[in-house]
């Protein structure tokens, strides 16, 4: 493979620092152009380590870490292996990767990225967000609430920021934002001052084994937060409430927040030192209102009267379970010093997050929108939202849907027909297998999700740009015609309006072009 070296320009740690705890140490990051390891390069030569890496791609992260000063190669080759730095990998990264392979032959110390990011977390007030669903939302409006206060936190987020242009930034404040992925059990090499758990859903049990099993890596989470840490759980979630409730008989820190009062949860009072009350007061087509309360809360400043206070939320984008993400998010930054005022204002300006109910334009009078959904309570949340904005607009609900994974189909494919038959039609492509092999589900396709789909709304298209035509010729005027899911159906959104094109005789309006809202 013919690659490329980019030399350094400029030194990237920080001059004065009193954090620079890795000071004589060397990583070397494989995938550093990713949008989570960028972050964790920057975050090491913060702190004072001598810092490379290598990527396969490229792109503007790699630019822009080349341009800081950080070593960086495009293409991976075992001479661009610095014989004395420890490997820093993610679970993407293969075996049979050249610098992988000479790492392990040399006896070097290879870490997985979010071990990386804890050693450069060190030290800083670090909030890690987890959960089946909800976590990429949750972490980017933290982050840009956030960023809107002046406090410039750092953040590795699993998503863009629509309003911020990224999911990584090395900030100036004490602060780190970032998702805990628990798909591979990553998320327990973290020790956060604050964990935001949206949801413990089952999920990824083709790893966990059992609901069981799954639960209990939650509890292992919970256990790893810093002394005096808090946890904040979604009440309104069994298996987040479950969790919430074994924290606080453990004597940790526990606020929760869900749609309901302290008076609907078990003893009709807050699970730990505050519960968060979430009324939904108005919702919108591209809005929804709301207030916040903090009750119960005990904070060890006798002088705070935070508890019992009530804030007016004004979210520029629709969905209560957006709303709902927002209540956590409110937690996380009155605990890090935020007026809760100021924090609600603040959340108020989140524009989302890419893939999280994106508008990628309209033509032919049809809208479309692109979600990465691919949970059954995911799916049954967008479509919800779906239908408010598609009553507004006088249309029905469309979904082009791409499973995601065999396993997860397998385990959730009655759910998924539920969850799909809030829709109007449905048209499911084949499965997108990410990791796994066709060959060892030989019994699962996109069919057996719409077998499941009650009534005659759901049909199979195997092939995806086959399922994109067959979407886009069902649609018409005022429907809202969404693409669904987490592999690459997000890139069928540009067939079906090319369709919709065609059939309308012009170029497909933008959102912005259209006066209307993302």
């Amino acid at each position: 493979m013919t690659t490329t070296t980019r030399t350094p320009r400029a030194d990237t740690r920080q001059a004065g620092s009193d954090r620079r705890t890795l000071s004589g140490r060397s990583f070397h990051l494989i995938g550093i152009g990713g949008a989570g390891m960028s972050v964790v390069a920057q975050l090491l030569a913060a702190r004072g380590a001598r810092v490379s890496g290598s990527d396969a791609h490229g792109g503007p992260a790699f630019d822009h870490l080349a341009d800081l000063g950080i070593a960086t190669h495009l293409g991976h080759d075992a001479t661009h292996l610095p014989a004395e730095s420890t490997v820093v990998v993610s679970t993407a990264i293969k075996e049979t990767n050249p610098e992988l392979a000479e790492a392990r032959r040399r006896g070097q110390e290879v870490i997985h990225r979010s071990q990386a990011l804890a050693l450069a977390a060190q030290g800083l007030d670090f909030v890690a967000v987890a959960g089946a669903h909800g976590k990429t939302t949750t972490s980017g409006m933290l982050a840009e609430a956030l960023t809107d206060t002046g406090a410039d936190p750092s953040f590795a987020i699993g998503g863009v920021v629509r309003a911020l242009g990224t999911g990584a930034h090395l900030g100036s404040g004490p602060a780190l934002v970032a998702e805990a992925d628990e798909s591979d059990r990553s998320f327990l090499n973290y020790s956060p001052r604050i964990e935001i758990v949206t949801n413990v859903e089952p999920d990824h049990l083709d790893s966990y084994g059992s609901a069981g099993a799954f639960e209990a890596a939650f509890v292992d989470f919970a256990h790893r937060l810093v002394p005096e840490g808090l946890l904040i759980a979604c009440a309104a979630d069994p298996g987040s409430l479950r969790l919430a409730q074994s924290a606080a008989d453990e004597g940790l820190r526990v606020v929760t927040y869900s749609f309901g009062g302290p008076d609907t949860l078990p003893g009709g009072k807050p699970v730990g030192e505050g519960h968060v009350h979430l009324d939904i007061q108005e919702r919108g087509a591209s809005s929804t209102r709301a207030l916040l309360t903090l009750t119960g809360a005990t904070d060890r400043d006798p002088t705070d009267n935070t508890g019992g206070r009530t804030v007016e939320l004004v979210l520029a984008v629709p969905g209560d379970h957006v709303a709902l993400d927002a209540a956590g998010a409110w937690a996380a930054g009155i605990e890090l010093g935020v007026e809760p005022a100021e924090m609600a204002r603040a959340l108020g300006s989140f524009g989302g997050t890419g893939r999280r109910f994106e508008d990628r334009g309209q033509a032919d009078g049809v809208r479309v929108i692109d979600d990465y959904a691919h949970h059954p309570t995911e799916i049954e949340a967008l479509l919800r939202t779906a239908r408010e904005v598609a009553q507004e607009r006088g249309g029905r609900v469309l979904v082009l849907f791409q499973p995601h994974l065999f396993s997860r189909t397998r385990a959730f494919a009655d759910r998924f027909g539920q969850a799909l038959a809030l829709a109007d039609a449905v048209v499911v492509a084949d499965v997108y297998p990410a990791r796994e092999a066709q060959a060892d589900f030989p019994d699962i396709s996109g069919d057996t999700v719409a077998r499941r789909v009650p009534g005659d709304k759901a049909s199979f298209v195997a092939d995806r740009q086959d399922a994109a035509h067959a979407a886009a010729a069902l649609a018409r005027p005022g429907d809202l015609l969404l693409t669904v899911g987490a592999g690459d159906v997000t890139e069928l959104a540009a067939i079906v309006l090319a369709d919709l094109t065609a059939r309308e005789g012009a170029a497909p309006g933008l959102p912005e072009d259209r006066g209307e809202p993302a």
